[in-house]
């Protein structure tokens, strides 16, 4: 442990950091606890807590059912930190309790599903729209405990030099429990009850489906046995995980619920499942593996269990991940040791039954708690069999990474051991983006629409929970197929590598294909024959009948002159934005834009993502600012230059969200494309375009002057994750 002394940090209540060398944590400490004359509910108990650092709940079946609440951490993990390591820095008790199922404190927080890349040689994976930390950890001397009896205690685990700061602790909180605790802050001005509808991130639909078809035939082909594909459901949101976690609570009683706020975000879990319990040394897994909707009156309901116990693709998709889960903890039990139930039981979910299995084991002399993770992290019921290959499949085929979804969220104590959920079930939260993973196991007879239904059966009942839907509006048709528009100067194809690179991916993500390998020479043969400035566009389109695609290339004249006349911004709202994609179907902007007025695509609670042919920008300052790409928009090849060129021009460019307000309380605002490079757009109600033409006329003249070469292969080099 002396290698990991310089990974800790301890955190103050006036918010400042100070480095702690991890002796806080690996010290002696006594377990004490005092009663809590309450009788409030757990949702009402985190009202008190939840303006603190730091605050977190788990409600359920944790450490024998009830309730742990904790806040004011007193050590936070360096994000640098090895978290397997962490867990098992935890102080010795001098004088253990007997019996009860008592916690007192140890490391809260979750692993997320990246951290299987600390573990096995795996890819980078597919772009993440809005990255989380690998892990969050920190380290609670005192908790707030309901136990299975429904009584409220005081749990420390007292440290030299703590007992007056724990003392102080719990006379504060007798203090807000006298006072009362506030009441829930989701109906705040302007707030409805919940978020806006879902949709579903990147390729949408038609992503999935595709994902699903490949998973069949890398399965056919011995590949894998199976792997759990996923696909991300977002809106956007600007209330906090607590809020959404008390609503939920109103609704849903999951076994292993979760809250942990953070000052970014954080995350809000209903998960149904267990990932490890470790008491002393016996550990038990829980996988689920095999689904059914679980609706109407006891007898229909009952039906439903019937059809999931009698499924053969459920019953098969189970015994794989059994099998796995017992081969994993397998790794670190005694030899005959580890036992599973011949039969798995279907246990009623909200909404839904699922098949479990509970797999037990006993330790080997001297396994830690990160040799046990180590062993068999991330969770074998969300990644497939074989494990590695099957999380290799998934890094191929999903197209959003994964962030604290499908990673394991729970506690390790030095009095209740270890108990981790799988992170299924789990809203995560920045930046204004809310987002929830659903998926499911992928067998050789798996139907991609079947598939797709599911995830949206699993995801439904848990965002109608949090008061929102699924959206059942309209969205582009991928069966038209994806384009890229490119300018061609005097023969000369400007950035063709990189629109390349941008169609190759689209076709990949949407339709299992690869672009022709003499596409760029095609184009390079039909561009040589133009004179002056010319638009080539390159379309592909699925052919599902042949199992091909089709290209299609056009070619027209394109004044450049004319389109640098400033354009009129009509704001429309699309949910979801367009997704990373160029559909060839525009239909949703139908008559948004009418004579020279160009669409701006604006999502839920105004904010701007991108126009129906540029990327938007508005200029505050020296400073110009364009919408993330976070899976909602296309980012542009002229974004991605300007982006990496704005120090030429003396400007600083960063991405970030924009409200409509922002907007038109900017100096400036402009579009980039490939064809117009820069050009000055109005805002309704927002600045005149003086300051914009100024800007774009400086960016058009550093890209004339530069050529596309240089700052094109700029961008290439720069990894896809950073884009």
């Amino acid at each position: 442990m002396s290698q990991t002394h310089n990974s800790w940090w301890s955190v103050l209540g006036s918010g400042w950091w100070v480095p702690d060398w991890g002796s806080r944590a690996r010290e002696t400490a006594i377990f004490e606890r005092e009663t809590l004359d309450c009788s409030l509910t757990p949702g009402e108990m985190l009202q008190v807590v939840k303006s603190d650092p730091w605050p977190f709940a788990l409600v359920g079946s944790w450490a024998g059912g009830g309730a742990i609440l904790g806040s004011v951490p007193l050590l936070v993990a360096d994000p640098d930190a090895d978290p397997f390591a962490v867990l098992d820095a935890l102080p010795t008790l001098t004088h253990p309790p007997d019996g009860g199922t008592p916690v007192g404190g140890g490391w809260f927080g979750w692993l997320g599903y990246r951290l299987g890349r600390r573990v096995e040689r795996l890819p980078e994976g597919p772009n993440r729209p809005v990255p989380l930390p690998e892990f969050h950890l920190a380290y609670y001397d005192h908790v707030l405990r309901l136990d299975a009896d429904g009584r409220w205690w005081f749990e420390t685990l007292v440290s030299p030099g703590r007992r007056r700061v724990l003392s102080a602790r719990l006379a504060e909180l007798r203090a807000r429990l006298t006072a009362g605790p506030p009441p829930p802050d989701r109906e705040r001005p302007g707030q409805d009850a919940g978020p806006p509808p879902f949709r579903v991130a990147g390729g949408r639909r038609s992503a999935h489906l595709s994902a699903v078809q490949e998973c069949r035939e890398r399965i056919a082909a011995g590949e894998i046995f199976q792997a759990n594909i996923c696909l991300r459901l977002e809106t956007g949101w600007d209330g906090t995980v607590m809020e959404l976690f008390d609503h939920a609570l109103g609704h849903v009683q999951p076994p292993f619920g979760a809250v942990f706020q953070t000052p970014w975000g954080g995350i809000a879990s209903l998960s149904p499942e267990l990932f490890l319990r470790r008491r002393g040394d016996v550990v038990t897994a829980g996988p689920i593996k095999g689904t059914i909707r679980r609706e109407g009156d006891e007898t229909v309901a009952a039906r439903a269990r019937a059809m999931l116990r009698a499924s053969a693709k459920d019953a098969a998709e189970h015994v794989m991940i059994v099998d796995l889960m017992r081969n994993d903890l397998g790794r670190v039990c005694a030899y005959g040791s580890v036992q599973a139930p011949p039969a798995p039981q279907a246990q009623a979910h909200p909404g839904l039954w699922h098949l479990v299995s509970y797999v037990q084991g006993r330790l080997r002399p001297g396994v830690s708690d990160r040799e046990l993770l180590r062993a068999t992290f991330p969770p074998g019921s969300v990644t497939g069999a074989p494990k590695v290959q099957a999380m290799k499949v998934i890094a191929d085929l999903e197209t959003t990474g994964r962030e604290v979804y499908t990673g394991a969220i729970g506690f390790v104590s030095p009095l209740a051991g270890l108990e981790m959920s799988v992170a299924i079930r789990t809203f995560e939260l920045r930046e204004g983006r809310l987002w929830l993973g659903a998926g499911g196991g992928i067998v050789a007879d798996s139907d991609p629409e079947l598939e797709f239904a599911e995830a949206l059966t699993k995801g439904a009942p848990l965002i109608a929970a949090i008061g929102s839907r699924i959206s059942d509006a309209a969205e582009p048709d991928p069966a038209r197929g994806v384009f890229e528009t490119l300018l061609v100067r005097d023969g000369d194809v400007q950035a063709l590598e990189l629109h390349l690179r941008r169609l190759a991916g689209a076709v990949r993500d949407l339709y299992r294909r690869r672009l022709p390998d003499d596409l760029a020479a095609c184009i390079r043969a039909a561009a040589g024959e133009l004179s002056g400035a010319h638009r080539v566009r390159v379309r592909a389109i699925p052919e599902p009948r042949l199992g091909g695609l089709k290209v299609e290339l056009e070619t027209e004249p394109f004044d450049p002159e004319t389109a640098l006349v400033p354009l009129e911004l009509a704001p429309v709202a699309i949910s979801g934005g367009f997704g990373p994609y160029k559909w060839c179907d525009r239909g949703l902007l139908d008559g948004a834009g009418t004579g020279d007025s160009v669409p701006l695509i604006v999502d839920d609670g105004d904010q701007l993502l991108e126009a129906a042919w540029a990327n938007v920008w508005i200029i505050e300052g020296r400073r110009i600012v364009t919408p993330r790409a976070d899976g909602r928009l296309l980012a542009g090849v002229t974004r991605e230059m300007l982006l990496a060129l704005a120090p030429a021009l003396g400007l600083i460019a960063s991405t970030d969200s924009i409200s409509m307000a922002r907007a038109r309380r900017a100096d400036g605002v402009f579009l980039t494309s490939s064809l117009r490079h820069a050009i000055a757009a109005a805002l309704p109600g927002g600045p005149s375009v003086e300051g914009a033409e100024m800007v774009t006329a400086r960016i058009r003249a550093v890209l004339s002057d530069a050529g596309w070469d240089r700052p094109a292969a700029a961008v290439l080099r720069a990894p896809v994750s950073s884009r």
